[in-house]
C-alpha cells in the first residue's frame, strides 16, 4: 500500500500531470489530444501518462491505431482512506477535486502580478 500511495502523491506533485487529470475529468482523450495544449514533445507527454498509469490514476487502451486515456474513477480511494486516518480529511469528492484542478489551471493561465 505504501508504494501505491507514494506513486499517487508523486504523480499528483507535478502540475502537468494535474492538468492532464483535469482534462480527463471531462472525457476520455486520445494521447495526441492530451498532448495538444502543452509545449512539450509527445515523448514527454507519454512519460507523464506512464507515471499517471503506474499510479493507477488513469488507464490507457489502444483502439485501432489510437491510444486513449481515461480517468480511473476509484484511483484516489486508497489515498483518501489513508488521509482520513488523520481525522482531518473528508473522502475524496470528485466534484471538489475537479474544482481544485480547474482552479489550478486558471492560476497557471493568470498573468503574473
Amino acid at each position: 500500500m505504501s508504494d501505491q500511495l507514494d506513486a499517487v502523491f508523486a504523480a499528483l506533485a507535478d502540475p502537468t500531470r494535474r492538468t492532464i487529470l483535469s482534462m480527463l475529468l471531462e472525457d476520455d482523450m486520445a494521447v495526441t489530444d492530451v498532448a495538444e495544449p502543452f509545449e512539450m514533445s509527445l515523448a514527454a507527454i507519454s512519460k507523464h501518462l506512464t507515471i499517471l498509469t503506474r499510479a493507477g490514476l488513469i488507464a490507457q487502451e489502444k483502439r485501432g491505431r489510437v491510444k486513449w486515456c481515461k480517468l480511473e474513477p476509484d484511483a484516489m480511494r486508497a489515498t483518501s482512506v489513508w488521509m482520513q486516518g488523520f481525522g482531518q480529511f473528508e473522502p475524496v469528492n470528485l466534484d471538489a477535486f475537479e474544482r481544485f484542478l480547474e482552479e489550478e489551471l486558471s492560476d497557471q493561465d493568470a498573468p503574473p502580478t
